[in-house]
């Protein structure tokens, strides 16, 4: 029986050494926000609704390879999975919220700022970033897209609510101080559309244009081979511009931004764990584990960084909980890349993880992909 690569020897270069171009994007954009300290109020100076306009040129540049590789005619199938997409509510809506509230007041009883947004991190569910570490681990694109979709369409109806709640009903039960919230559904729909519905549009009608031109076979092996990798470049890119507009707080206040980073941590590695292993106690096939365990880890960092400006000021305490959050989901969610990777390895058999048949037709489009 010939032995299997280890996990590192699957990657390709690029994937390797994937923590270093993140760490040195998130070095140069704080670097370059403290030699140029006018960039940040210039790139935020044109915005398209509550986000710069730069910054969501780079979330579409991210997102539209990603969305261009899901296979939207096996849609259908993902929608029957009624088992997935209930775990998945629960993890999104139930678990995670009911998490962050809970470390935010364990960990952080004494700075109500960094707390409120540490909450609104928990309830702003992620609809953009996910999918990039999700086709990292090898999950299901069609299954990520679809769950990505359900949290968009929850939280345009629930994040007012779930925040009402989080933040003015339970912490009088806690008998402490509460806090007035009210976002209106339109910011929210707004983030949704920048963030997941343009690209998602793109990618689907490319797909669906190309296809019917060239072939699938070409569209597969050869334009995704070429328009895959530019993911990780828009991904960069946006990782830098974040950090230039905002790094200057994480530099002035470094004691605050570990004090915020603990909650922050601590809910990544329990979101994953939780739901990589019900997962997979329930049956899910790898694909499905992954996809299901990176979307009930991710947070929607962009909607809660405009939502906390537009309540609490771009200068508050709480603005700054919604800067720091990439700062740790970014390295977090990549050190899980490879533990969900290397757990596949481990925890699941060819058959469990999609078949061979199934894998065959995966391998061409994997290498169109960073």
């Amino acid at each position: 029986m010939r032995e299997a690569k280890p996990v590192r020897a699957q990657l390709s270069l690029v994937d390797r050494f994937l923590p270093v171009w993140i760490f040195v994007a998130m070095g140069s954009g704080i670097a370059l926000g403290q030699v140029v300290p006018a960039i940040g109020p210039a790139l935020d100076a044109v915005k398209v609704g509550e986000v710069s306009l730069p910054i969501a040129i780079g979330l579409f540049w991210m997102m539209y390879p990603v969305l261009a590789k899901v296979r939207y005619g096996k849609l259908g199938e993902v929608v029957a999975k009624g088992r997935l997409f209930g775990a998945s509510l629960f993890f999104n809506w139930v678990l995670g919220p009911v998490l962050m509230f809970g470390l935010a007041w364990l960990l952080l009883p004494d700075l109500p700022h960094y707390r409120t947004g540490i909450i609104l991190i928990g309830l702003a569910r992620c609809i953009a970033m996910v999918l990039i570490w999700n086709m990292l681990a090898k999950g299901s694109d069609e299954i990520a897209a679809v769950l990505v979709a359900l949290n968009s369409v929850f939280q345009i109806l629930f994040l007012s609510v779930l925040g009402w709640f989080f933040l003015s009903v339970a912490p009088g039960w806690l008998g402490a101080e509460q806090t007035a919230f009210h976002v209106s559904m339109g910011t929210i729909a707004t983030s949704v559309f920048l963030f997941l519905g343009l690209p998602l549009i793109a990618g689907a009608t490319t797909r669906g244009v190309l296809v019917r031109w060239k072939g699938e076979d070409w569209y597969e092996n050869r334009f995704l081979a070429k328009v895959g990798p530019t993911a990780l470049l828009g991904l960069l890119y946006t990782i830098v511009l974040m950090f230039a507009m905002q790094g200057d707080k994480i530099v002035r206040l470094p004691l605050d931004v570990v004090r915020i980073a603990i909650p922050l941590g601590i809910y990544f590695v329990v979101m994953f764990g939780a739901a990589f292993s019900i997962s997979k106690w329930l049956g899910f096939s790898y694909e499905e584990t992954a996809a299901l365990s990176f979307t009930a880890a991710g947070n929607n960092f962009e909607l809660t960084i405009a939502v906390a400006i537009g309540i609490f000021g771009i200068g508050s305490g709480e603005a700054l909980a919604g800067v720091v959050g990439p700062l740790i989901e970014v390295p977090a969610l990549l050190a899980l890349v490879h533990l969900s990777l290397w757990l596949q390895r481990r925890l699941f058999s060819e058959g469990a993880s999609g078949g061979v048949e199934q894998r065959s037709v995966d391998r061409g489009v994997e290498k169109a992909c960073p």
